[in-house]
């Protein structure tokens, strides 16, 4: 089992300057997801030297946490390895990361997938790697995941029960209390609001409230995005004098929509561990707004996806998370185009703030303008805004959510 297997890895562990419940609480210590593959698989690795390019560009955007996963590639060693590069170069350099231990039900991505058992061998093999990772690089890994929306049920090709999540969540803490891991390491699981108890009853279950209680606090997904076509009573404007309204007013009405829809979902799973008397931080460990879709969310479809509403929702859900002290990490930093790759337009491939080239998206203009992206770039390409910058070409693309 994973404590027998991780007391080979077992190193010292120091006092560190700083600890989880202090990054989530503290507004300056922003979090984003960042997955750093630029081509259509993840096959292909960025390099250490990609990675601190890459990491170089976050920092100036602010961003002090990042959140990972899948730390069976090389992908997320590099990430640690690449701050520590930093720290050495700029004692200055402050990052550190929410690392992602990966979760598979038996027979996970076939067409017969076992949500009621786990593949436990790929499972253990996620977990010994992100405690060795901890263990090698505590002054940086301050979280551990354990899953990715591992436990909701529309997450047909790989998800399991809580029991599955409880029981590595245990063995972690356990780690925690015999000193191999730093006691101030936060554990945690990344899932949807609904899974979490936000949402569908049938969810509420002994073995989530025991998770609930072995987590050292709640890391829930709220994705106003997606229900602009699941759920889109929110989106779709019912104001009697809409007719009047300009199509930027229309929009920002419905960004404004959006955000509480987000909120709802952060209080109902609030409401639940109350519930159950549980007194723990919730904190947004995902949420985001994709610029383009050639599916639900396009043209065709909800009218959600543009830059325009990207960068009204990364502001407004940025401005509620500071105000009310909650640590919301954006998804995404880079757009991955591994996401889709036969559908190079899907919008799984299109929710970073920058594309996998190198240009800038409208929410982030204004770090182009103030000069803190200079000398920056991705690969060989300095950074430099989409739409040439040209703001009355961007408003002209935009898609506005209801028919006037």
């Amino acid at each position: 089992m994973i404590i027998v297997a991780c007391q080979q890895k077992v190193q010292p562990i120091q006092n560190q300057r700083i600890n989880a419940a202090e990054i989530l609480s503290n507004p300056a210590y922003k979090g984003i997801s960042y997955g750093g593959y630029r081509f259509n698989s993840r096959e292909i690795q960025p390099t250490v030297d990609e990675i601190i390019k890459d990491l170089k560009i976050l920092n100036a955007l602010d961003y002090k946490l990042i959140r990972t996963y899948n730390v069976h590639f090389e992908f997320a060693h590099n990430v640690l390895k690449a701050i520590e590069i930093l720290k050495k170069q700029s004692p200055e350099f402050e990052m550190y990361v929410m690392l992602g231990a990966w979760i598979n039900c038996k027979n996970a991505w076939s067409d017969q997938p076992d949500h009621d058992n786990e593949d436990f061998d790929s499972n253990e093999k996620e977990i010994i790697r992100v405690v060795e990772l901890a263990q090698t690089y505590p002054d940086i890994v301050k979280i551990i995941s354990v899953g990715n929306e591992a436990r909701v049920r529309w997450q047909t090709n790989y998800y399991v029960q809580p029991k599955v999540i409880l029981n590595w969540v245990n063995q972690l803490q356990q780690l925690k209390k015999d000193k191999k891991l730093p006691e101030n390491l936060w554990i945690t699981s990344s899932d949807d609001f609904t899974s979490w108890g936000g949402g569908d009853p049938s969810y509420h279950h002994p073995d989530l409230e025991k998770l609930v209680n072995a987590v050292d606090y709640i890391s829930m997904h709220t994705y106003p995005f997606h229900n602009t076509h699941y759920n889109p009573e929110f989106w779709i404007s019912n104001n009697h004098n809409k007719d009047q309204l300009t199509d930027k007013q229309l929009i920002d009405s419905a960004m404004v929509r959006a955000v509480k829809f987000a909120t709802f979902q952060y209080n109902s799973v609030k409401k639940y561990i109350k519930s159950i008397d549980v007194n723990k931080p919730v904190h947004i460990g995902e949420t985001g707004w994709a610029s383009q879709s050639s599916g639900f969310y396009g043209s065709k479809g909800s009218r959600a996806a543009d830059e325009f509403k990207q960068a009204a929702y990364y502001k407004l859900i940025s401005n509620w998370a500071e105000q009310n002290m909650i640590n919301c990490i954006f998804f995404a930093a880079f757009d991955e185009p591994w996401k889709n790759p036969l559908d190079p337009q899907h919008s799984e491939n299109h929710f970073g703030l920058i594309t996998s080239d190198g240009k800038a998206k409208y929410a982030i203009w204004k770090f182009l303008d103030n000069h803190k992206l200079t000398g920056l770039s991705r690969g060989k390409n300095p950074l430099i805004k989409t739409f040439k910058g040209d703001e009355n070409e961007l408003l002209s693309s935009i898609l506005t959510p209801v028919e006037k």
